[in-house]
């Protein structure tokens, strides 16, 4: 379970590192991949790759007082930047501070002129130069982000590269993670137990509620569980009563019971996933 964080005030990332070690994380992740307005204006996110010192000078103070590894998640670039000339000399300066492993998100960010959702889309993929980093990198941990949507492609990457990380993926078709053991490190298929699932998102959810939280706080999450299988439909149609402000855990087992989890999923890429919870 890692934590990531955003900022560029090398102390102010420290003391969050200080206060991360009580919760038991395993990877402390500095963000610089995020192209949103928001995190612009606070400067970090993708903007910090025009400031590589900066980065470098984070890294070096969260290491400091980290005991477990620090990581950096970054873009190849930004607006007019040539990631050919700017990635080499970003990791190279990452790896100076002490970075443990870089994941990169094979596409630049347009900090103007695209919103958040069209820099996961719009900009072109280059696995390539990712590839060629890691080629140039051999002792170095570096990952790969972006487009990657299926295990069947994070395998062709790992090829090459030292991790995968999938993101929207993961997040619009969770399901696929459960086979992650089995495809990906060879385990003995095993097949998910839908019902202590259930019982624990419960048990969460009811934790939610006491504390002031509402239902829909945990079960927005949960709408991609059950891409591809029959009764998907009607299981986000009972998760939505999870707005209503009487709303309590019970619908969370109603809505596992409308799907047909014996009949499996349908192998889905992101779009398709995408499509169907719309």
């Amino acid at each position: 379970m890692a934590l990531q964080l955003g900022g560029s005030d090398p102390a102010k990332l420290a003391e969050a590192v200080r206060i991360a070690a009580d919760y038991g994380y395993d990877e402390i992740n500095l963000n610089v991949g995020c192209p949103s307005d928001r995190v612009q204006s606070g400067t970090f996110g993708a903007c910090l790759m025009r400031e590589p010192a900066t980065v470098a000078a984070c890294v070096t103070a969260m290491k400091a007082v980290s005991t477990v590894p620090v990581t950096v998640k970054c873009r190849i670039g930004v607006d007019d930047q040539r990631p050919e000339t700017v990635l080499p000399d970003f990791l190279a300066r990452m790896v100076s501070a002490g970075a443990d492993a870089i994941w990169i998100h094979a596409r630049k960010a347009w900090l103007q002129g695209l919103s958040p959702k069209e820099n996961r889309d719009v900009p072109p993929l280059d696995y390539e130069l990712v590839y060629r980093m890691k080629r140039e990198n051999p002792g170095v941990f570096l990952g790969i982000n972006g487009g990657i949507d299926t295990l069947d492609k994070a395998r062709a990457h790992l090829e090459v590269m030292d991790g995968v990380m999938l993101g929207r993926a993961s997040y619009h078709n969770a399901t696929l993670l459960t086979e992650v053991d089995e495809k990906i490190y060879g385990d003995v298929p095993k097949a998910p137990d839908w019902d202590a699932v259930r019982d624990t998102m419960i048990a969460y959810a009811e934790g939610v509620i006491a504390g002031g939280g509402r239902l829909n706080h945990v079960t927005r999450h949960m709408v991609g569980l059950f891409q591809g299988f029959a009764g998907a439909r009607r299981y986000r149609q009972i998760l939505s009563d999870a707005t209503k402000p009487t709303a309590g855990p019970q619908i969370i087992a109603e809505a596992f019971a409308a799907v047909d989890i014996a009949g499996g999923p349908k192998v889905q890429s992101l779009a398709e996933a995408q499509r169907a919870a719309v």
